[in-house]
């Protein structure tokens, strides 16, 4: 009767974690979205308001902070190898999001063949989420800070922690003093932080519920030391990834960072809150397949996605108004015979209408020095 009434508990918080880490980070995408929405149409005015002043950037910030106070509460109800996973939805939703709002006018045989892995993506994330849904991990226990303590001091995450620790100066070894710009160096600097990250977010989430709940926590000398350790992991790991997107494909960061951040908190999980340990081969066999799912639908989702091209403008010269006319470089390999040659360039063919901008040739003075010339030569025939 108390097992049946323990795992009961157990089902009903996982459901609420996993609900409230869905919800978030659909929310999150949709601010996103939002906030990206603003952007567009204000640098497409000529409305001089920086982006910060506008409602629409607000509204997706209030539903970002939204979003991401859902993932938080959830790392109280549900395992780390449940949460960890679902910010596939994220990618998901904007998959979906983009889809609908960036649509472009196009035949369905080349709509298929442009968005056909995207499609497939998507459809294996969704198998992969309900599969490790269903066959995760259902051991949940209330983080008071005694069971914190007794996790943390336990040998297996200090060998755990000790073996992070020695990986992590490696490779920041390598990337600072060997120049090692490998995507994955850095992507796993990050992972490398963000499973501390996990792990304290889901000990500060827990004493906060059991606060609010009426059993306080937060006179701990662990809630500080958590509270600290969640906080600064974040600050290096924006850098990096900032340094990430100064020297690879965004896409590949996302693809990347996903696969190697999740499989990280899953290890944090199972080793410091011993998440798997009540779990049979079977249900740990379907959990990984549908993680496996999440992996693959994510890197073909972001694949698929459409790369930024730089803007690389040439000039071109009107020989009738002799004005010089900005292009953006395409793909074309022959430029057209339209009466204007161009300067180390090819013609355009972005489809868009090119910048003319007016420029004051000063002719007067040529003409003013050939009219001298020719005073100057008088013996010359003139045809």
């Amino acid at each position: 009767m108390d097992m049946s009434t323990a795992y009961g508990g157990s089902y009903t918080d996982n459901l609420i974690g996993t609900l409230l880490a869905i919800f978030g980070n659909v929310l999150v995408s949709i601010s996103l979205s939002i906030q990206k929405y603003s952007h567009v149409t204000l640098a497409g005015t000529k409305d001089l308001r920086a982006f910060y002043h506008t409602k629409t950037w607000w509204c997706g910030f209030v539903l970002t902070c939204l979003g991401e106070g859902a993932n938080f509460i959830s790392y109280a109800f549900a395992p780390l190898a449940l949460v960890a996973p679902l910010n596939a939805v994220s990618v998901l939703t904007s998959s979906i999001l983009g889809l609908i709002f960036l649509r472009e006018k196009s035949k369905p045989k080349d709509f298929a063949k442009r968005y056909g892995l995207s499609f497939l993506g998507c459809l294996l994330t969704i198998g992969g989420t309900y599969l490790f849904v269903a066959f995760g991990p259902n051991s949940h226990e209330k983080l008071k800070a005694e069971n914190i303590v007794n996790h943390l001091v336990g040998w297996p995450v200090l060998l755990y922690l000790l073996l992070e620790i020695i990986t992590f100066c490696l490779l920041l070894y390598f990337y600072k003093q060997r120049n090692a710009n490998s995507l994955i160096i850095i992507l796993m600097l990050v992972a490398l932080l963000g499973s501390v990250t996990v792990i304290t977010v889901k000990a500060v989430s827990g004493m906060l519920v059991l606060t609010f709940e009426g059993t306080m926590q937060l006179d701990y000398p662990i809630f500080s030391v958590m509270f600290v350790c969640m906080v600064a992991p974040v600050v290096f790991q924006a850098s990096f990834l900032s340094q990430a997107c100064k020297l690879h494909d965004s896409s590949l960061i996302a693809s990347f960072n996903y696969i190697l951040s999740t499989v990280l908190a899953v290890v944090a999980g199972a080793v410091f809150y011993l998440e798997f340990n009540k779990e049979d081969i079977l249900h740990i066999c379907m959990y990984l397949l549908g993680s496996a799912f999440c992996f693959l639908g994510v890197f073909l989702i972001t694949k698929n996605r459409k790369k930024t091209k730089n803007f690389e403008p040439y000039v071109t010269m009107d020989m009738v108004k002799g004005v010089p006319t900005i292009h953006h470089k395409g793909l074309v390999v022959q430029p057209d015979s339209n009466g204007s040659f161009s300067y180390g360039a090819l013609v355009n063919n972005d489809g868009a209408a090119p910048a003319t901008h007016s420029v004051n040739l000063e002719l007067t003075p040529a003409r003013s020095r050939s009219t001298e010339a020719s005073h100057g030569q008088p013996d010359l025939k003139r045809d």
